[in-house]
């Protein structure tokens, strides 16, 4: 939604200019991190608001590590913001993806060009292009995440913030 977005972006900048913060963690609520855009939004003709490639690559640009929390599902924008952040931490039973692909659109906040960066051409086409759903023990083989846990994710991604 707008508000999340602006939230987001608000957060970064706020973070960003504080010096006594030392590293962000951005988590979701209610056991997921973020399924992404509603599409109902994408065929409005007075769509209006944040575009989210420039928040992520607020998130990608801050000079303080920016930790992802994963729990539930990172899908679509939702991994887009992740892939934005400089470590992700997933929950076991996490699952990842750019499932836009199924509905005919090709991800839209960058994500088709920091996926490959982030784990090669070939398995980056293989999630882009086919909109599979990636558990996260095999994003961890992938290097889409850091780190998989089976305990609270957002207090290990807090550790890994502190130790980064």
């Amino acid at each position: 939604s707008l508000a999340v977005l602006q939230d987001l972006e608000n957060g970064i900048k706020k973070a960003d200019a504080d010096p006594s913060v030392k590293a962000v963690m951005i988590c979701g609520e209610n056991g997921k991190f973020s399924a992404g855009a509603d599409i109902r939004g994408f065929s409005s003709s007075h769509r209006r608001g944040l575009p989210l490639g420039p928040i992520v690559s607020l998130i990608e640009s801050s000079e303080k590590p920016v930790v992802a929390a994963i729990e539930g599902v990172a899908l679509g924008g939702g991994l887009e913001v992740a892939l934005g952040c400089h470590y992700r931490v997933a929950h076991v039973k996490a699952r990842m993806g750019l499932p836009e692909v199924t509905l005919g659109l090709l991800p839209g906040a960058e994500g088709t060009q920091r996926l490959p960066r982030l784990i090669g051409i070939p398995a980056a086409l293989d999630i882009i292009t086919t909109g599979k759903h990636v558990p996260a023990t095999e994003a961890l083989k992938l290097g889409l995440v850091d780190e998989v846990v089976e305990e609270n994710t957002i207090e290990a991604a807090i550790r890994l913030a502190n130790k980064v």
